[in-house]
């Protein structure tokens, strides 16, 4: 696979096989479950989602876990993330990058969850037009939130983690409808995850 950026070799490399120790297990599973069951009482007669950036397909797994009818595709840039997400999902896995065009779906819901805030920003609009194509209705975000871009030093790696407002993007440039959107706190009693927010967007 021929990289275009610096965070895609980061990612692809031994970072993200790091990345995949520290992110695995029940608790974790648990709090994905969490919050898609908040996420999912928004969308309507879907059938079929893919995700931009799975890694080993938590996200995946927990969606199959709640709505086991539901076809599901995603895409891993690390090889070995790519693997481990085949082998436990009930779901296609693809091994590519997602800042080249995907010619695949239309699915129900286009979604990325921690991703976008690592792509180079000089690329982002690549992946926008991504998750637009691929989706047939909805386009789910979970990120890191700013009002205004910035850069913010990643376990002491610069120019790997960018915020923003990765959904205003999206409604701007394609013109969609903010469906919900909600905060999942570090400090949650039951499902705490890392202050994120998620955004659900329909065309």
């Amino acid at each position: 696979m021929e990289y275009k950026t610096e965070q895609e070799k980061f990612w692809a490399g031994d970072f993200g096989n790091a990345y995949i120790e520290r992110n695995q297990g029940d608790a974790l599973f648990y709090q994905k479950t969490a919050t898609w069951a908040k996420i999912l009482k928004c969308v309507n007669n879907v059938e079929s989602a893919v995700e931009l950036g799975c890694n080993i397909g938590l996200n995946l797994q927990a969606l199959n876990a709640m709505k086991p009818k539901l076809t599901l595709t995603g895409y891993e840039i690390n090889e070995k993330a790519a693997k481990l997400a085949r082998d436990a999902c009930n779901a296609t896995i693809k091994h590519d990058t997602i800042i080249d065009k995907i010619d695949d779906g239309p699915f129900d819901i286009a979604f990325t969850s921690g991703v976008l805030i690592h792509i180079n920003p000089e690329h982002l609009n690549a992946v926008y037009e991504n998750l637009f194509s691929l989706s047939q209705r909805y386009i789910i975000v979970a990120e890191y939130y700013n009002p205004t871009p910035v850069s913010v030093t990643y376990r002491g790696h610069t120019e790997r983690l960018f915020k923003r407002d990765f959904a205003g993007d999206l409604i701007d440039k394609y013109d969609m409808k903010l469906v919900d959107y909600g905060f999942i706190y570090k400090r949650d009693n039951w499902a705490p995850q890392d202050d994120f927010t998620y955004f659900v967007l329909e065309k």
